[in-house]
């Protein structure tokens, strides 16, 4: 064992144990792990006090709208996963964003009936979903929390007041963002200095207006936010954006109505459910596509030895096998309230070893999608238009995953996002907040299941997981990055389950991503020498960038856990728990 975990330590690059240990933390009494100290700490003063981990999931989401304001906030929407140790039961709350009523599949079409650009689709009202990230806090509290709403936005309204220092990625969030933020007076105003610039690093950042806006969302509830005036207010805005004259761009509005808000709800959903030698992995259904895609690919996995392997071919047939999935994905995944997505077909093991035929010794360029409809228990589905795979260049997407435990065996994890950097760029004016560009998950193309209808949720990648043995939780996990969150939690589902990693090891290794595109995705840490091995089997590689920023708690057999979040991504992550060894 140990010479196998020394070689898989070498062969897929880790960092060194000092350098993880900064974002690892191994104890008792409860976990936590997310991307930022301030929202760590939050999330592990509700568990000190007796609080659950759905209560310090949402309190740690509050505190992330402050520092994290462009990946995540209550301008947007994602998914949480709920472990409930009494009942031994998984659950999904689903607070996805939807399309405005009076949405069709011509929504981003413009004069001449063509698509929009994406730049000229995010950048306007158009990109706007109906926020459900505080329906989905509201819910999850109610159903599962122990503390209300209103004490855990508690911790939020005082890093909002009292201020953070700005780190090195919020500064660069902003000046990525520097040009269109300054479209939006409200935005400029309260993300850019006076003459229109990043502030430095080491600034002290207040949101005195989001502060107040958490202020009124403690004393009205979810109704104040979804029925009253911020309704109102958030219409307002997409339907006329508040522009600077002449912007370089058109900045359209879109027929959102106070209505679309009113009857928003966030929705408890089953998970999906896979096994992968002799494990039990739960994920998300639709309308994420992250349950389904990394289930697909596991099962095509599992019909090798991947650890008794060479470790270029293991980790060939890995993004073979990811390959493929996206293929079906983009062939099948949308909104099952909307299309009937063969969801027990995809999770075939039947259909699986159907799929795995397609792996050869050769990368198998733009595979098409397979067929899972008669693998699945349902008599009928509509004709979906197949080979409809790829993902189309986007700008750079982000999102923020929360990894929380308690005492009492509970655990959430909980995705969720504003979509790209910075998202829409619009603020509600004097509220302190970025409103989604959502809607630009669906595809700009009619008659697909991901097409634009009224009330659809748009097809997700968010992937929270979770992984049981014999019943009990070993590990959960999760990831922002767009598409790339399948890929992250793919990989290092496998890292821990064939290459024997531990929790740190497995989501701090270099990431490789193959969404049935022409060039996998890799970070500037990936290894010269596996990449050679892995383009004489035909893979081709785009430019070197960062992929994902995952978090992640192990659970052990003498009741310890450990968190981990990352070391170096995003300026590395905080992981803690109530009680360190």
């Amino acid at each position: 064992l140990m010479k196998k975990t020394v070689f898989l330590l070498v062969a897929f690059g880790v960092l060194s144990v000092s350098a993880v240990a900064q974002s690892t933390q191994i104890g008792t009494g409860g976990a936590v792990a997310t991307v930022d100290v301030r929202a760590t700490k939050a999330a592990l003063d509700v568990l000190k006090s007796g609080g659950n981990a759905v209560d310090a999931a949402v309190a740690a989401a509050a505190v992330l709208n402050v520092t994290d304001p462009f990946s995540a906030g209550i301008g947007g929407g994602g998914f949480m996963m709920i472990y409930n140790a009494k009942t031994k039961k998984v659950t999904t709350i689903d607070a996805r964003e939807k399309a405005p009523s009076v949405a069709t599949a011509a929504w981003f079409n413009g004069a001449n009936s063509q698509p929009l650009g994406f730049s000229e689709r995010v950048s306007s009202g158009l990109s706007v979903g109906v926020p459900g990230t505080v329906a989905g806090w509201d819910l999850a509290l109610k159903r599962y929390g122990t503390r209300s709403l209103t004490a855990m936005v508690q911790p939020a309204i005082g890093v909002a007041t009292n201020g953070f220092d700005a780190d090195t990625t919020y500064v660069a969030q902003v000046e990525a963002n520097r040009t269109r933020f300054a479209w939006f007076p409200a935005t400029a105003s309260l993300y850019l200095t006076p003459d229109g610039k990043a502030p430095a690093v080491g600034s002290l950042i207040k949101n005195l207006d989001l502060a107040q806006t958490f202020k009124y969302l403690a004393a009205g509830g979810s109704k104040w936010f979804y029925n009253g005036i911020i309704a109102r207010e958030i219409v307002q805005n997409v339907q006329r954006p508040p522009s600077i004259s002449n912007p370089p761009q058109p900045i359209r509005g879109a027929a959102m109505s106070e209505t679309d808000l009113a009857n928003y709800q966030a929705i408890e959903r089953t998970p999906t459910v896979s096994t992968y030698r002799g494990n039990t992995i739960y994920g998300m259904g639709s309308p994420s596509s992250g349950g389904l895609t990394v289930g697909l690919a596991l099962n095509m996995l599992e019909g090798f030895d991947l650890s008794a392997m060479p470790r270029e071919r293991a980790m060939h047939l890995y993004l073979e096998a990811s390959r493929i999935a996206f293929a079906d994905r983009g062939a099948y995944m949308g909104d099952a309230d909307f299309v009937a997505v063969p969801a027990t077909g995809l999770l075939s093991k039947a259909y699986a070893e159907e799929r795995r035929k397609v792996i050869s010794d050769k990368a198998v360029e733009s595979p098409v999608a397979g067929n899972p409809r008669p693998f699945n228990l349902s008599a009928y589905f509509p004709d979906l238009l197949q080979g409809f795979s790829s993902e189309p260049p986007r700008q750079p997407r982000e999102t923020t995953h929360i990894s929380t435990a308690d005492k009492e065996g509970n655990i959430v994890a909980y995705t969720f996002t504003i979509e790209t950097v910075g998202g829409s760029g619009i603020v509600v004016p004097k509220r302190g907040f970025l409103l989604n560009n959502e809607l630009t998950d669906f595809d700009a193309v009619a008659n697909i299941p991901n097409s634009v209808a009224g009330n659809k949720r748009p097809r997700s990648s968010m992937s929270p997981t979770m992984i049981f043995k014999d019943g009990k939780p070993v590990y959960t996990l999760g990831s922002p990055g767009g598409a790339t969150i399948i890929t992250t939690v793919l990989q290092s589902t496998l890292n821990l389950l064939d290459f024997g990693m531990k929790m740190p090891e497995a989501i701090n290794a270099p990431r490789y991503s193959q969404r049935n595109a022409s060039n996998t995705s890799i970070e500037s840490s990936a290894d010269s020498e596996l990449l050679k091995a892995l383009a004489a089997r035909g893979h081709k590689f785009a430019a070197p960038a960062e992929i994902g920023a995952a978090t992640g708690i192990a659970f052990h057999a003498d009741g310890s856990m450990t968190a981990a979040a990352e070391a170096v991504r995003r300026g590395s992550g905080f992981a803690a728990v109530v009680n360190p060894k």
